[in-house]
């Protein structure tokens, strides 16, 4: 992959008008680690930024992500990392909310984490103001994914979308792939009370051998451990079997 560089003409709608950017994405090799640098832009439209929901307007960035080049297993697993992988364009993959349950929050949410109930992202998308990739922009006008995108899909022609923090890849193949992360039955305790819908992330539980792929969203594909994006929740791993660059991404 060294010396990669993908190109691709951006238009970003604002508020404030019609502006363009370039996708500019390359690979390094870095003694045993590869790292993709990007200035942030997808090489797919993005929606409307700001929008209703999300007063953040994109800005390009200098980012780097480095990701052993041999990934290797670890002898424990690696969870609580935001980025959880960089797609092969370079656009950062997160999809943790930093919203948390607050009755005297907006919209019954805050940044206070006291409650333990985060926001699940995917459950009401268009509160985020995500765009029709699943993504949208932080208040540091950073562009993310918090689902799989398909523009990003159909640019690869293939099913490798990206990298995870340990170097193994992230691919997505919906007819092999199952999710085994399900809701829990019954209600929520008071607060924040209200039935197990999704609406947070603790309304999931892993539950083995109830889909194809292990607590992190991860199995093996011929002999090679293997992340995957599922349509379902986690979405994306949220946890890490490898031994990860605990520097994985880095906003020059």
């Amino acid at each position: 992959m060294s010396g990669l560089r993908v190109a691709a003409i951006l238009i970003v709608a604002t508020m404030q008008g019609v502006y363009a950017h370039e996708n500019d994405a390359r690979v390094d090799i870095s003694g045993d680690m590869t790292c993709i640098l990007s200035n942030g832009a997808p090489d797919h439209d993005m929606g409307k930024f700001p929008n209703r929901a999300n007063p953040n307007a994109f800005r390009p960035q200098q980012l780097t992500f480095c990701f052993p080049s041999e990934p290797s297993m670890a002898d424990t697993v690696t969870e609580g990392l935001m980025t959880v992988g960089v797609s092969v364009t370079g656009v950062p993959i997160r999809p943790y909310t930093a919203g948390y349950y607050d009755p005297n929050g907006r919209r019954g949410f805050s940044h206070d984490p006291s409650s333990g109930w985060r926001q699940q992202a995917m459950h009401d998308p268009r509160s985020l103001g995500m765009d029709d990739q699943n993504g949208h922009v932080d208040r540091a006008g950073l562009y993310h994914y918090h689902g799989i995108s398909s523009d990003l899909l159909a640019s690869q022609g293939g099913s490798l979308i990206g990298y995870a923090p340990d170097g193994f890849e992230i691919r997505y193949s919906p007819s092999t792939a199952k999710s085994s992360w399900q809701l829990k039955a019954g209600a929520r305790p008071n607060p924040p009370g209200g039935t197990f819908d999704g609406t947070f992330d603790q309304d999931f539980e892993y539950v083995a051998d109830s889909g194809t792929l292990d607590e992190c969203n991860g199995g093996q594909v011929e002999g090679t451990y293997t992340y995957f994006a599922t349509d379902t929740y986690p979405y994306f791993p949220r946890c890490f079997k490898g031994v990860v660059n605990p520097h994985f991404m880095k906003r020059n």
